[in-house]
């Protein structure tokens, strides 16, 4: 049993390579009040931020993209967002962020906007954020240092460990597999929820990972005590979540 986030612990079995194939998986728990006890994290695990969203319109240009979504997510909740490429989905992830600024209408994350620029910085350490397909960018950027960038970098090199990427951290992000980059975008994430995310926002966590990898980052994001917003084409992802939304044509209805 390791310690990722404080009142987090992660349950391994089996054994870990140094090249991050696995055989193995991990549990995420959340410790229970009384020493020594934990319990599985349930919907009603308290911890997270509650996001509203009103007559939200994201466009691209003169193209909307998202048209007047309105979605309310309780704080811990698990909300998967399911649909056809180009539904826009992951547009209305980078909306919630700040990454994409063609938007009207109200987003609010922990009840508190974004029209000051302090609200924006507020938000993105708020905010958890795991690319779909992350880029490992201009510059030689060290696995490590994208870690540390996440404001707990002992948590997230301790993730790393434990998502078998730890021997990779000393490597530029651009001389990694996208499964391996996948990982260390995952333990960058349990590193901002060590140091005070309330959201996580996912596109596609599982898309690079071979089938032990999704089973294992489905079960890891879906086990953190934080709000869970994530774009999957994967069923196992979507039946770990409380909820289930499809998008189309820019348009959100619940389907589970």
């Amino acid at each position: 049993m390791v310690a990722l986030v404080p009142g987090v612990r992660i349950r391994v079995a089996g054994r870990w390579n140094r090249t991050g194939d696995r055989s193995d998986y991990c549990r995420v728990e959340l410790s229970s009040k009384q020493p020594g006890q934990v319990a599985t994290r349930s919907p009603d695990s308290e911890g997270g931020l509650a996001l509203r969203l009103r007559d939200v319109v994201c466009r691209h240009g003169r193209l909307a993209a998202v048209g007047g979504v309105d979605l309310d997510v309780a704080a811990g909740q698990r909300v998967a967002l399911t649909g056809t490429n180009g539904s826009g989905k992951t547009t209305l992830l980078r909306a919630v962020l700040g990454l994409h600024r063609q938007v009207d209408g109200e987003i609010l994350v922990g009840g508190r906007g974004s029209r000051s620029a302090a609200e924006w910085a507020w938000r993105r350490r708020a905010c958890a954020w795991i690319p779909q397909r992350p880029a490992a960018g201009r510059f030689p950027l060290l696995a490590h240092e994208l870690l540390r960038s996440s404001g707990d970098g002992g948590q997230a090199l301790s993730a790393a460990e434990r998502l078998g990427v730890g021997a990779l951290v000393d490597r530029p992000l651009s001389s990694l597999s996208g499964g391996q980059l996948q990982r260390v975008h995952l333990a960058r994430a349990v590193g901002c929820v060590a140091a005070g995310a309330g959201v996580v926002l996912a596109d596609e966590p599982t898309a690079a990972l071979d089938f032990a990898g999704q089973e294992e980052a489905a079960e890891l994001l879906t086990g953190l005590p934080v709000t869970l917003l994530v774009v999957t084409h994967d069923r196992a992802m979507a039946a770990r979540c409380d909820r289930v939304l499809e998008m189309a044509a820019g348009r959100l209805r619940e389907v589970g």
